[in-house]
């Protein structure tokens, strides 16, 4: 029996957590289900997915999950209680505010909302807001290596290619050289490829 269960897909913010699993080089199983459904509601009351379990412990929220898993497995992480963690937290609330939030909202008034919920013109002011916030998260990475803390990745870097990927599917398509060239790199890793297949 897995260590760890996962609700969701690869279409979905499951994906970094399987993502995350593959790099980790651990053990999981994979329940591909949708948002709301019950089994998922049995979990977690929002319906929202991701949820991991272990022991019988229901876990949510895509980047709760990924920290930790990064904090219990002493890998992809700075240490808690440094100043590189206090910088590393600080890129993952700036991506999930900058990025991740404006692409939720563009889905939400899409095909999330009932439809006479939906404003169909807030759209083209979360495109304008996207293309200034990925400038400014790019401008955050640092210079110092590949990966955006420098030159150890770390769950910022899935967090960050998984939102370039899911802007990419909402037609909201990053043009940042630096996001681009990251998410290249990243989507180029044995262990992405590893949970794509397994969430799809």
């Amino acid at each position: 029996m897995s260590e760890y269960v996962v609700f969701g897909g690869a279409r979905s913010r499951a994906m970094r957590v399987l993502w995350m699993l593959e790099e980790l080089g651990l053990d999981y199983a994979v329940v591909p289900t949708l948002p709301r459904s019950e089994d998922v509601r049995a979990l977690n009351p929002t319906g929202k997915i991701p949820v991991l379990v272990e022991d019988g412990v229901a876990i949510s929220d895509s980047v709760a999950i990924m920290t930790y898993l990064a904090d219990k497995h002493g890998r992809l992480t700075a240490p808690a209680g440094t100043i590189a963690r206090a910088q590393q937290d600080a890129f993952v609330q700036a991506v999930n505010d900058e990025i991740d939030a404006v692409l939720w909202a563009a889905a939400r008034h899409s095909f999330i909302l009932p439809e006479e919920q939906r404003v169909a013109g807030v759209k083209d002011s979360l495109r304008w807001e996207f293309a200034r916030n990925e400038d400014a998260i790019a401008d955050r990475m640092s210079a110092d290596g590949p990966f955006v803390m420098g030159e150890e990745m770390c769950l910022a870097d899935i967090l960050l290619s998984h939102c370039v990927g899911w802007a990419g599917s909402a037609k909201f398509d990053a043009r940042n050289d630096r996001l681009l060239a990251h998410n290249a790199m990243m989507r180029a890793r044995p262990a992405f490829k590893r949970a794509l297949a397994a969430g799809t």
